[in-house]
């Protein structure tokens, strides 16, 4: 587990806290050219690449990190991803992802994200709805299908913390990418920081591989 500090946010000062839902998202499209090469030349997953590049990319942001635990704010050390797998019925089931930088061997990293995935029903993670929120946690989704332009989230509860990326189709050197995360603590400056990121991984991939 992950080790969390306390941070001194009063959350009843905070202009949204009394708001219906505190959710927010962005949609932007992110080069991806450098990346999907990368991983062709040295034969590896584009989903594993770009899930580890976006992992880090919100490992970057502390606001991404925080978490409501009892009416206090804390910030975890790290978050891990949990994505949904598709299986062959097409039903899907989660993995827990730690990020590749957590790898003293990147290549093993990728090679046991392979393994879960391929071994789904010794690798599922199971998590009830509510815990997501207090776990140091993000969830991962890929629609690789559809290059989609806006995406719209389901909302648990109306302080959900716990940020949703969705990645879509590489397309035209691109792909889509949906942040959701919670105004309480992440502005479109935070937004921003995300973006840049991501985008300097996307563009030189070998840094983080």
């Amino acid at each position: 587990m992950y080790k969390k500090t306390k941070i001194d946010f009063n959350l009843k000062e905070s202009p949204f806290f009394n708001f219906t839902t505190t959710r927010h998202s962005i949609t932007f499209n992110a080069n991806t050219k450098k990346t999907y090469e990368y991983c062709k030349k040295e034969n590896l997953s584009f989903f594993n690449i770009s899930l580890a590049i976006l992992l880090e990319g919100l490992n970057k942001v502390p606001e991404l990190k925080w978490r409501i635990i009892n009416n206090e704010v804390f910030e975890f050390e790290k978050i891990d991803a949990i994505t949904p797998i598709l299986q062959e019925d097409n039903s899907i089931r989660e993995i827990k992802v730690q990020p590749i930088t957590e790898y003293k061997n990147p290549e093993k990293w990728h090679e046991h994200l392979n393994t879960m995935k391929n071994n789904i029903q010794e690798y599922e993670f199971k998590i009830d709805t509510m815990e997501r929120d207090t776990a140091p946690i993000a969830n991962f989704s890929c629609i690789p299908w559809i290059k989609f332009t806006s995406l719209t989230n389901m909302i648990a509860e109306p302080h959900q913390i716990q940020p949703l990326i969705t990645w879509g189709k590489y397309e035209d050197n691109e792909i889509p990418i949906s942040l959701t995360a919670n105004h309480i603590f992440v502005y479109g400056y935070h937004f921003k920081l995300f973006n840049d990121s991501i985008s300097h991984y996307f563009n030189n991939p070998s840094e983080l591989i």
